[in-house]
């Protein structure tokens, strides 16, 4: 695994750069997600409010609810759930594609070729998923705060622009940006982790199954320790 990154360190700076199939991965990595992460998002911030509104209530703090569940999401929830759910669809995909084509002997044939697969399937991807989950994370925030909104409206009522206002004006710099710069990470380990899976399956048919699914778990595992680390160092900076 250490030698697959060093290795995609090296070629993602040498030409030639592979710039149309990167562009065809990020729809397919990127685009070709938004609905679950949006459905995810949705029922995310229903769910949290929901659940949140009764504890509050008891101490006389429901109209806290904008500012807690915005915290919520943005600073945690958000970026760990649509990671979850990113490793799970684009990391195994990416593990039984390329494992496919592994087993099959294609990758082989573009070696013979004289073609590089490494740069052809791996650099593309890798990048892909690096830029394309920030931009999911954020678009899932954003509609978890209109599903927060809406079940804040289920027992209450609160204008959309002072539901937005409170929620603005609970968050900080330190929230936003800490949040959103891990999710580069997150998303260069699922795809890495995928790619490398996939890249170097064996054992015929049945390996298109291993791949994919260690894809998964150590997607999951690399979300949940990168996680941690992000946090200790944003609670040792602010």
């Amino acid at each position: 695994m250490t030698k697959f990154t060093f290795r995609f360190f090296k070629e993602v700076i040498r030409p030639r750069y592979e710039f149309n199939e990167f562009l065809r991965q990020s729809y397919l990595i990127g685009y070709k997600s938004f609905p679950l992460v949006a459905v995810t998002g949705l029922i995310l911030g229903l769910v949290l409010t929901i659940q949140s509104r009764p504890t509050l209530a008891q101490f006389g703090a429901v109209s806290w609810l904008p500012s807690m569940v915005a915290v919520s999401i943005i600073r945690e929830l958000g970026p760990a759930i649509t990671a979850l759910i990113f490793a799970g669809k684009v990391g195994s995909g990416i593990g039984a594609e390329l494992a496919s084509m592994r087993v099959t002997e294609q990758i082989d044939a573009m070696e013979v070729a004289g073609n590089n697969p490494f740069k052809y399937l791996i650099i593309t991807r890798v990048l892909a998923t690096t830029l394309m989950l920030p931009l999911l994370v954020i678009a899932g925030d954003a509609i978890s705060m209109y599903g927060a909104y809406i079940a804040v409206n289920i027992k209450g009522t609160i204008s959309f622009h002072l539901f937005f206002l409170q929620v603005f004006q609970s968050l900080d710099f330190s929230d936003v940006f800490p949040a959103v710069i891990k999710t580069f990470f997150f998303g260069f380990a699922i795809g890495l982790i995928g790619c490398f899976k996939g890249y170097n399956a064996s054992n015929g048919t049945e390996g298109v199954g291993v791949a994919a699914n260690s894809a998964v778990v150590y997607g999951l595992l690399s979300v949940f320790l990168l996680d941690m680390i992000a946090v200790q160092i944003t609670s040792l900076l602010t």
